[in-house]
């Protein structure tokens, strides 16, 4: 379990996590949402320990995340970043094979060569293993990116927006992909999202963020809704519920000053 506690992250008089409290047991895939700037990224990367915390503690199953020996938490945690600066001329078999730096220390073993080649088979990415970074689509780029978080074999994986610049076709692969993670291969997945229904498709829970704070935490149907969303992004978003769950309606009305307090009418969000 990912235990987050109290969780507060400033930089100078400007907080931009505030006091976070959030557990989050083994198994599925959580979304953290919200309007940007709402703390979402900072948050995922002081649980990854790219950032330090100001305040509160971060414990992966029992491990405090700041305490804990780099090698030792990168087999149990591991993170891709919003953005990943890399040689484009490096072969995509060799950015998976990073993966394994935490078990290997950079001399690969049988066992390491294994991960290395079900993590490529996992992403289909096999016919162009031996294909540089450069000669690969976005969508083919981020697909060999998340198969070397992949080869990390890790029980906790943090993805931070990773359909940034992908379009519909290879946004859909991707959390189709980060899906099967979950469910076939036991792994837990924290992914940072800008559009809720792609959240809401693919998640077990959603979590809301709003000025550095969490104000919804629930099932997709639970956080889908016309009055959560109002108050997460200040826009009137009209929701539409079906078979495959909740659908946000994204043309929705910005909330005015003169619009009442959502807390005031539905109550406080949690």
């Amino acid at each position: 379990m990912i235990d987050i506690d109290g969780i507060t992250k400033r930089y100078g008089k400007a907080t931009v996590v505030d006091r976070v409290n959030l557990q989050i047991p083994r198994g599925g895939v959580v979304s953290l949402i919200g309007a940007n700037g709402a703390g979402k990224s900072t948050l995922l990367s002081m649980v990854g320990r790219l950032l330090e915390p100001c305040d509160g503690r971060i414990t992966v199953d029992g491990h405090d995340v700041q305490a804990t020996p780099g090698p030792e938490l990168a087999r149990r945690l591991s993170v891709l970043r919003q953005e990943n600066h890399l040689p484009v001329r490096l072969a995509v078999g060799e950015l998976v094979a990073f993966g394994r730096f935490p078990h290997s220390g950079g001399r690969l073993s049988t066992r390491d060569h294994d991960h290395i080649d079900r993590a490529i088979a996992h992403l289909d990415l096999g016919p162009m293993a031996h294909r540089r970074l450069d000669q690969l689509s976005g969508g083919q780029r981020q697909r060999a990116f998340i198969a070397m978080v992949l080869a990390q074999d890790t029980d906790y994986v943090l993805l931070d927006e990773p359909l940034n610049t992908l379009d519909m076709r290879h946004a859909a692969q991707t959390m189709d992909t980060i899906r099967r993670m979950a469910d076939d291969l036991d792994k837990t997945v924290v992914v940072v999202l800008h559009d809720v229904n792609v959240a809401a498709h693919h998640s077990d829970r959603i979590v809301a963020m709003k000025h550095g704070r969490v104000v919804a935490d629930g099932s997709p149907s639970e956080v889908v809704d016309r009055d959560v969303l109002r108050h997460v992004f200040d826009l009137d978003v009209p929701v539409s519920h079906t078979d495959a769950g909740p659908v946000a309606m994204h043309f929705g009305r910005a909330c005015t000053s003169g619009d009442a307090p959502l807390a005031s009418r539905t109550g406080e969000f949690r």
